[in-house]
């Protein structure tokens, strides 16, 4: 039986509760970087989020977050049943450079702003119309709340996607503390937030190209 090899078993564990408390059914990718293990995960509103413990795990394998957890929770050392074909999205390349710096405290505000929000709507609507819970999610969360410019190139922006999942899983510490701050980093076509326990990836939209049927052989 093969064995996880994680060491460090509470930031692991403080990863995985996170996760499934978002998604109950989600899977967890295990990526061996060098005495490293990489945790990715994806939250339901599209953005991978990782996580780096101690340890010497397998090369490259999925499994049921859930399922893991547990074997952490009763200080197992196996793997659960792999579960490879369940990773069905592409990860950011490595490298990457970093844009800009925020500080924990400016994105917390940020992230309890639209959670506020959110709930507000919620439970009153807008006055003079009434709006579906999914619609006010979504919205909100496509709001870019932070545009970054770099010396050179065009502006990053960052939605509220990113600044929810650093948030919602713990990347940005005790809220009570003035940890270090947090990058906005940009690998390819993915835009990150790269906070102290944790980094949050999101993969920009390609803007499709809308061409004109008239003239088309079967328009």
């Amino acid at each position: 039986m093969s064995s996880h090899g994680l060491l460090g078993v509470p930031d692991a564990g403080a990863f995985l509760a996170r996760l499934t408390r978002l998604d109950p059914g989600a899977p967890v990718r295990m990526r061996n970087t060098g005495g490293r293990v990489a945790l990715w995960g994806r939250l339901p509103w599209d953005v991978l989020v990782t996580r780096e413990v101690a340890g010497h795990g397998p090369d490259d394998a999925t499994v049921a977050a859930g399922e893991l957890l547990a074997v952490l929770a009763r200080g197992g050392d196996e793997l659960p049943p792999r579960r490879d074909a369940q990773w069905r999205w592409p990860l950011p390349p490595p490298g990457g450079e970093t844009i800009e710096s925020v500080s924990g405290a400016e994105l917390s505000r940020l992230a309890e702003a639209a959670a506020g929000t959110l709930r507000e709507v919620s439970t009153g609507g807008l006055p003079g119309r009434s709006v579906g819970q999914r619609a006010v999610r979504d919205a909100l969360l496509d709001h870019v709340a932070l545009v970054a410019t770099p010396a050179a190139g065009r502006p990053v922006e960052v939605s509220q996607r990113l600044i929810q999942a650093i948030s919602r899983m713990g990347f940005l510490g005790p809220g009570d503390t003035d940890g270090p701050e947090t990058r906005i980093r940009v690998s390819g076509s993915w835009v990150g937030l790269s906070a102290p326990y944790g980094v949050a990836w999101l993969q920009a939209v390609k803007k499709l190209t809308v061409m004109p049927i008239a003239g088309h052989p079967k328009g």
